[in-house]
């Protein structure tokens, strides 16, 4: 009986514990709610349900002595050692077993999933803002500026073109994806193209190696930047 009023008071203590951290700050605090808003109760309940118990709580018990300062056996030593394997496995094998359980029945099943295409969403919107007020910047400085089109169109051109990779990136279509995806490898394999004529050009002595450290900066630049897009999709 001691037993389960411990485990039951372990696992209490942790839901007590995890929803006023989780909550009360953002209520008192109008700039914590405004940076991070409070998430959902499900995944407050599920961080307090997974409060697992394990090789801290045992070292813990462990660490009592066998005998006090005057030399008599520590107090319900066994007991407390008793208990805590309790807890142990209750939190371990019994929570833990019961983990998957409790994620489907709070809707937490594909939380993750849908945490990252609403990150991936976020991103391309963020993306597809950015381009439209650079090309909104271009036309105010091409009247400005009085630039003529020689100059501005290259530019607009491929802002444009940005503007359209990036729709087509996260529009859902195959056919779009498609082009894209050979879009991405064609220009991986142009870039490996110039990486090995840079390279060549160094090892022959026609290329100084400040000069071809900076057009392999810009190569990598590019890589990432290909790289970084693809990873977001």
């Amino acid at each position: 009986m001691a037993a389960v009023v411990v485990s039951a008071v372990a696992i209490a203590a942790r839901f007590v514990w995890v929803f006023p951290a989780g909550y009360l700050p953002r209520w008192l605090v109008p700039a914590i709610r405004r940076r991070d808003p409070a998430p959902p109760w499900q995944w407050l309940f599920a961080i307090a349900f997974t409060g697992i118990r394990g090789v801290v709580s045992l070292a813990a018990a462990l660490a009592i002595p066998f005998a006090k300062a005057d030399g008599s056996p520590f107090p319900e030593r066994d007991l407390i050692l008793f208990l805590t394997f309790c807890v142990i496995f209750v939190t371990l094998v019994g929570e833990g077993l019961a983990l998957p359980l409790v994620n489907r029945a709070l809707g937490l099943a594909h939380a993750g999933r849908r945490e990252r295409q609403e990150e991936r969403n976020e991103e391309f919107r963020a993306r597809r803002r950015a381009l439209e007020a650079a090309i909104k910047e271009l036309d105010r400085l091409t009247t400005e500026r009085q630039a003529p089109e020689s100059v501005v169109r290259p530019i607009r051109v491929a802002q444009t073109d940005r503007l359209k990779l990036v729709d087509h990136r996260n529009d859902g279509d195959a056919r779009h994806k498609k082009l894209v995806d050979l879009g991405d490898e064609i220009e991986f394999l142009l870039i490996e193209a110039e990486r090995g004529l840079i390279n060549n050009l160094y090892r022959n002595g026609e290329l100084k190696d400040e000069s071809r450290r900076h057009i392999e900066r810009e190569l990598d630049l590019r890589d990432a930047s290909l790289a970084n897009l693809r990873s977001a999709e």
